[in-house]
């Protein structure tokens, strides 16, 4: 095959805004029913509506929710866990007005829980059918009539029938979170996970089980210091959970008796941050084995924990696991992706030492030739901490990929520095297209996992305590520069680009005299942290508290933290991608920073999409989001763009010269 020579950027790829968007879907929860496979599906050519998906032994695989409805909860407002199912009756959250519905096998959706005072008042999550089928516990947040914002929302574990129409009855209720609720086998037992302001179910949780008969609560583990997650009753009445007691989200049990006892102690994160309901993890098969993914320097695994007590690592390619549910005594189903493949759903059965594997719901064929892909490699390089002493920081790298198309000779490629949201979150090591997009254009991409990143362990994880806008810019302006210093990108030709809390990190980094991204891309990101600590939802209504430092007594801080009140330092070209509903980061956060940037004659873009909300999840705004995007740099770094693919070039106000760099 020919290899021709164009300049880094301009590479004509197969890898449009379409093929992103077309045929795609987000895979999330996976469920077993008897010998049936349920699964949900984010389809952004179905306006991003979730769809449930049951897989028959046959392989035949049916839709079960009806036109119009949409399976995903607004509890925590980022959701998960909308659905669940038993003897194969379907029950899920519909998006339009939170109200819990059933769907019996033939029939038709029937609502449960009762119609709200005010519209979404009250939202469903996180739900399961107690072991007699004939109820169903759930967590309701409830948002009252007249409600003063996040300070009146209600969080409480209550219980209906699994049948039909019920007033919800209380079970748990007291603290300002609740999560997991789950019913022992004999259901006089409830487990519940909680937590109060200003923790986030990442910094300090609580398990406790409450006797049903009495009202008393145990509280198993947890407190100041430790998260807990994933309560599992065993049907010898003990309970399974996760606990980074250790340093790292590992598994314990827990018996009536009062006893905790450590089952899996690995240096690995089998845990992941909460910020949606509802993660599996880990499954236990007969005889006490137990298969769960874990985290181990940027990329994710499979391991079987055996009934000895030793661990093993299962050889399979996954690089990242959503999700681990058992499937009989002898096999789980696993939502996995690898560097090569978007996720899939694969079913894994172990025959004594040897495992099979079978494809369930396979990943899209992108039609791409080895060559084609870009594989992400672990890197390591120097940064600081918020005291400016030396320590480590890691990132996923992505070189340019074409098996068409190579950059001129002495020319390197620019770089995209990509900061995940969370920020307590991290990158994913998975074929993405919306990554692929870039790199196969001749793009390299580094996706930072910062100081304050999961995957590392609680230590890692806490470095961004107090330092929020200042160890991870501290990061991403590090990695930026290590792999210019190494000759791997163009020092001229660094942008930054990142969502909601990465929009944040992208307008702090670019907030700095010193920075080195000559070009950013905010999509729904903070510039004003005083705002968003007055006007944010009640979930991450005092995240700031441990980010940044109590407001109002800190109120200096958050100011000094806030690239709104660093105008003047901003010098690089800037593209803002914002949607009109987000209640997680409002629209005027977006507006403010392009405000003040065209006062100041700053190049800059904005595109708001309606009926948006945090994040995009329509086939026409994701496209739009990417091309423009690209549109942007092109005119910024100076690149033509691919003529086949007619992108409609996004206005830059105040960009009056070829190359952004003059703007530094």
């Amino acid at each position: 095959m020919t290899i021709t020579e164009l300049p880094f950027g301009s590479w004509p790829t197969s890898i449009t805004s379409e093929s992103v968007v077309s045929a795609a879907v987000r895979l999330g929860e996976v469920r077993v029913d008897g010998t049936d496979v349920y699964w949900s599906e984010g389809r952004p050519d179905e306006g991003g509506r979730t769809q449930i998906v049951r897989r028959a032994t046959d392989g035949t695989r049916t839709d079960l929710l009806p036109d119009g409805m949409n399976a995903r909860t607004a509890v925590h407002e980022y959701g998960g866990a909308a659905w669940w199912v038993r003897d194969a009756v379907l029950y899920f959250v519909n998006w339009a007005d939170q109200r819990l519905y059933r769907i019996a096998p033939g029939g038709v959706p029937v609502a449960l829980s009762p119609e709200p005072a005010v519209p979404r008042g009250d939202r469903y999550g996180d739900g399961a059918v107690g072991p007699d089928g004939a109820t169903t516990v759930a967590i309701r947040e409830s948002h009252p009539v007249g409600g003063r914002g996040a300070i009146d929302v209600r969080n409480e574990i209550v219980r209906l029938s699994a049948e039909r129409p019920s007033q919800p009855e209380i079970l748990f209720s007291g603290t300002d979170f609740v999560a997991a609720p789950r019913l022992s086998p004999d259901e006089a037992l409830l487990a519940v996970v909680t937590w109060d302001h200003p923790s986030m179910p990442w910094d300090d949780t609580v398990l406790r089980v409450r006797d049903l008969a009495t009202g008393t609560d145990t509280v198993v583990a947890g407190g100041p210091g430790e998260s807990v997650q994933e309560p599992r009753w065993q049907e010898d009445g003990s309970l399974l959970f996760l606990s980074d007691r250790n340093g790292w989200w590992n598994l314990h049990r827990w018996t009536p008796r009062g006893d905790i006892e450590a089952v899996i102690e690995v240096g690995a994160e089998i845990g992941v941050p909460a910020w949606q309901l509802g993660s599996a993890r880990y499954a236990v098969l007969d005889d006490h084995r137990i298969v769960f993914a874990r985290w181990r320097d940027g990329y994710d695994g499979l391991a079987m924990r055996h009934p000895d007590g030793s661990v093993t690592d299962l050889e399979l390619p996954f690089s990242a696991i959503a999700a681990v549910e058992r499937a009989d005594q002898n096999a789980v189903i696993v939502v996995a992706g690898t560097p090569t493949a978007e996720p899939g759903i694969y079913r894994i059965t172990f025959a004594g030492s040897s495992l099979e594997l079978e494809t369930l719901r396979a990943p899209r064929d992108l039609g791409l030739e080895p060559t084609d892909v870009s594989v992400p490699e672990p890197i390591s390089f120097p940064s600081t901490d918020r005291t400016g002493a030396p320590r480590t920081a890691h990132a996923l790298y992505y070189p340019p990929a074409s098996s068409r198309y190579r950059g001129p000779d002495g020319e390197l490629p620019p770089l995209l520095v990509i900061i995940h949201g969370g920020p307590t979150s991290q990158a994913l090591p998975v074929l993405a297209p919306s990554t692929q997009y870039w790199t196969s254009r001749g793009f390299a991409v580094a996706d930072v996992n910062y100081g304050g990143s999961t995957g590392y362990g609680r230590a890692y994880r806490e470095l961004l305590r107090d330092a929020w806008g200042v160890v991870d810019v501290a990061d991403c302006i590090a990695a930026a520069r290590w792999l210019a210093d190494n000759g791997r990108v163009d020092p001229r030709r660094l942008a930054i680009r990142g969502g909601s809390a990465g929009g944040y990190t992208t307008l702090a980094a670019l907030a700095r005299a010193d920075t080195p991204f000559s070009a950013g891309a905010d999509h729904y990101g903070i510039c004003d942290l005083e705002a968003l600590a007055a006007e944010t939802h009640k979930f991450e209504s005092r995240y700031l508290d441990g980010l940044i430092g109590r407001y109002p007594s800190e109120r200096d801080l958050y100011r000094e933290r806030s690239p709104i009140h660093h105008i003047d330092r901003f010098r690089s070209p800037l593209i803002v991608l914002q949607g009109s509903e987000d209640a997680v980061v409002p629209p005027n956060q977006s507006q403010m920073i392009v405000d003040a940037l065209r006062e100041r004659q700053i190049p800059v873009a904005y595109l708001l999409f309606a009926g948006e909300q945090h994040g995009f999840r329509r086939a026409e705004n994701i496209r739009k989001a990417l091309d423009s995007e690209l549109s942007f740099y092109g005119q910024v770094f100076g690149f033509e763009l691919p003529a086949a693919e007619r992108i409609e070039p996004v206005t830059v106000e105040n960009l009056r010269n070829d190359r952004g760099q003059e703007h530094r």
